[in-house]
């Protein structure tokens, strides 16, 4: 058994009804007006609980006067379809076969919705928004299609996709529907484990930066016990489903010119993107160039980081985070 990380500040857990789903949130800081609140949103595979390490780094009189919230994605975490009983939790998510990209918009723009009323502030209130991979592509997607409801956006390694050609779509199609059926003969499934260790080696055999008191703390909450008495990774094996949409540039950058928010996009000194495409298919450089289409956009590079930089360096993170939206 490894040590456990000591958490500085904890969060609170609730569950809220979003679109079709019970969506499981961890609450930090306190639900005021003095400042906007600060929605944290993780990556593909990830949880909300992720955020730990950054918001202990965050200085207790900035919480102070703040409301944070960290939502686990749909077929993330403890968050289900409002149908699938708490007790089938992680064996069953629902009936999903794929995820599409846009219910993430359509589920942030509800808890978005949700969490002014908790406040009793207008829906025009704008929020600041920080996201992580996937979570970064949202938050940036989210920031050109609601502009007026952004004030503030950062963005963690959330690079986007390889550009796509129109002839790769009849191939695209053809893989989703192999995949689809892959995943219903249980091809697709996600690796259990004997015990929470094994889950904390495996997340340090991911991440060789990441410590053994923190892989032992965020093993606890990236998976729970099955029906076989084995820890299941929470997350539902239908996200391993290809999207059967391209990924279309040309859209995604006309989005990117009417975000009106300040936007600071943040990398890691590992080069993630040299380690997933080869061949040049998506590069930093590239994703630099597609950055200039942000009207005000600034970056920021972590030191001694790789892809999960907000559990290797924390700190730098929240520091980042904290000037930027002060």
């Amino acid at each position: 058994m490894f040590g456990m990380y000591q958490v500085r500040h904890p969060s609170r857990s609730e569950f809220v009804a979003i679109r079709s789903h019970s969506y499981h949130v961890r609450l930090w800081g306190n639900p005021a007006r003095k400042q906007p609140p600060l929605f944290l949103l993780h990556g593909w595979m990830d949880v909300g609980a992720s955020w730990q390490f950054v918001v202990d780094a965050l200085p207790p009189e900035w919480l102070a006067d703040r409301w944070v919230i960290a939502p686990d994605w749909r077929g993330f975490g403890l968050s289900r379809e409002r149908h699938v009983r708490e007790g089938e939790v992680p064996a069953c998510y629902g009936m999903a076969d794929h995820y599409f990209f846009a219910d993430y918009l359509g589920d942030l723009d509800a808890l978005i919705d949700h969490c002014l009323q908790v406040l009793g502030v207008p829906e025009s209130t704008p929020v600041d928004l920080v996201g992580h991979s996937m979570g970064g592509n949202v938050v940036m997607t989210y920031g050109g299609v609601r502009p007026a409801r952004v004030r503030r956006l950062i963005n963690l390694e959330g690079f986007g996709m390889p550009a796509s050609r129109p002839a790769q779509a009849p191939g695209r199609y053809a893989r989703w529907l192999d995949e689809l059926k892959a995943l219903r003969q249980g091809e697709l499934g996600l690796k259990a484990y004997d015990s929470l260790d094994g889950v904390a080696r495996r997340l340090m055999k991911t991440n060789r930066r990441l410590g053994a008191d923190k892989a032992q703390w965020l093993a606890s909450h990236w998976a729970a016990h099955n029906a076989e008495g084995q820890w299941a990774v929470l997350g539902d094996a239908a996200h391993k489903v290809i999207s059967a949409q391209l990924y279309r540039l040309d859209e995604m950058q006309e989005v990117f010119r009417r975000i009106t928010a300040p936007v600071l996009a943040v990398e890691a000194s590992d080069d993630s993107l040299a380690q997933w495409y080869t061949q040049g298919e998506h590069t930093l450089a590239q994703y630099h160039e597609r950055l200039q289409a942000v009207p005000d956009c600034r970056t920021a590079v972590v030191d001694d980081a790789g892809h999960m930089l907000h559990h290797d360096q924390p700190a730098a993170v929240a520091r980042l985070i904290a000037d930027f939206l002060r």
